[in-house]
């Protein structure tokens, strides 16, 4: 009877620990989930101000029309969703557009737009950018403009920045300007070279085409076709990609925050389509959507699925708890910890900026790189200093098979990521375990 008893103690605990396993791995889903999901959320918002803007400022059909474009646009379905400051600065943008006074607005409120600028700016700084001929405009045309600067611009400037200068004090234990790291940083050191740098006219040739994708010939056509009232938009969007083709590193979404104020003219192309407008509705829509299918769902994806493998490692295997996970791949090729929730041992090939000026500065992902046999030897001399799993990029395998051979490590896992592998960037992921001797089975 006690023997039978213990056996049931012992099923007992099994299923309390499973239950919660898959509790606390329900609980990351919704850490990762929430996030993405109020960040829809608030691109929704926008959205709507923008179907609302366009409906003041000329009517229904021509809301409709820019609605359709900016919702089948395959870089917002791209973005929207990721919880990227530049994401968030295209929300703030298009809610403060929503306020600016546009001739013809009726919901202009110049204390709303301004503060909401303000908070963009203290989110990300690179948001000044695209208002800057905005503001300018509305300074240069309005009539009271000392009122303007004391009574609005100034006050709200002032609370928000020391807002600001109050939340970072408390992170970081001192006073920091953050926004002017951020400049020190990116334009007067321009270190941001470090990550990739593009030639000058990058984004005319490559990025804003990209972005845009099959909207280009609506947009260049809505530029002829829009009244002079909306020029200022136009201006706004050539002024951020000059702004930002004097910057060596370039990025698509660095531009993201004006794809809506492209949106405008691609609505005007299509309201004055007759005889092929169901083509070209029809084209948009379907060209769009297989693109964005394509680059949510397929394209590096592996990055993602790969951390999935490795949240299972600790919700659903208790008896791995003694497990360690080194990713040797390209720095910030995955997601970490905001993706685990879990106080597993993990480690990624550093590669941090060289802040002292050196003229030959290496990171640790360059050395690795160079000979990565030979930082492996130098790096792990003791098996006891061994991590459990490695995960590499497929074209590193053949580079490093003795290694993980020798080291008893087998492949226990593979993820698809690219049809489009560059570099060190390989088109599956592949998920390596460390067997102990007589355990391993080699495949």
């Amino acid at each position: 009877m006690s023997l039978y008893l213990s056996f049931l103690t012992y099923k007992a605990v099994l299923i309390s620990q499973g239950l919660l396993g898959l509790n606390a791995l329900i609980h990351v889903k919704y850490l990762i989930w929430i996030p993405r999901l109020a960040q829809a959320l608030l691109s929704a918002i926008a959205d709507i101000r923008l179907y609302s803007l366009m409906k003041q400022l000329e009517n229904q059909q021509m809301a409709k029309w820019v609605f359709f474009c900016q919702l089948c646009s395959w870089f917002t379905w791209y973005c929207c969703t990721r919880t990227l400051t530049n994401t968030m600065e295209t929300v703030l943008t298009i809610i403060a557009l929503f306020y600016y006074p546009l001739e013809g607005s009726k919901s202009m409120n110049s204390v709303k737009y301004s503060s909401l600028v303000a908070l963009a700016f203290v989110i990300r700084p690179t948001a000044i950018i695209p208002w800057i001929p905005l503001v300018f405009r509305h300074f240069w045309q309005e009539q009271k403009k000392l009122d303007l600067i004391l009574h609005q611009f100034l006050p709200i400037g002032f609370v928000t920045l020391s807002l600001s200068l109050i939340v970072d004090r408390i992170f970081f234990g001192q006073w920091t300007l953050v926004q002017y790291n951020f400049l020190k940083f990116n334009v007067l050191q321009n270190l941001g070279t470090f990550y990739g740098s593009h030639p000058w006219h990058w984004y005319f040739s490559q990025g804003f085409p990209a972005v845009l994708g099959t909207h280009l010939p609506f947009f260049i056509h809505g530029c002829f076709l829009a009244p002079k009232r909306y020029r200022i938009l136009l201006v706004t969007v050539l002024w951020t990609l000059l702004v930002y083709s004097m910057l060596s590193h370039k990025e698509f979404r660095f531009i993201y925050p004006v794809l809506p104020f492209c949106m405008v003219f691609c609505g005007y192309s299509l309201n004055h389509l007759k005889t092929w407008k169901k083509p070209a509705l029809s084209f948009l829509f379907l060209s769009n959507m297989l693109l964005a299918l394509y680059t949510g769902l397929v394209h590096q994806r592996g990055t993602l699925d790969v951390m999935t493998h490795v949240q299972e490692l600790c919700y659903n295997k208790p008896n791995k708890s003694s497990a360690s996970v080194f990713i040797m791949m390209p720095c910030h090729s995955t997601p970490y910890y905001s993706h685990v929730h879990y106080p597993l041992p993990m480690r990624f090939l550093q590669c941090p900026p060289d802040l002292t000026g050196k003229s030959q500065y290496l990171d640790e992902a360059d050395i690795f790189y160079l000979n990565p046999l030979n930082w492996l030897d130098k790096e792990f001399h003791n098996d006891s200093t061994l991590p459990t799993h490695l995960i590499i990029f497929s074209i590193l395998e053949e580079e490093i098979s003795t290694f993980l051979i020798s080291s008893n490590y087998e492949r226990t896992a593979v993820f698809f990521h690219t049809h489009l592998p560059e570099g060190r960037t390989g088109s599956h992921i592949y998920v390596y375990e460390r067997k102990l001797k007589g355990t391993f089975n080699k495949r």
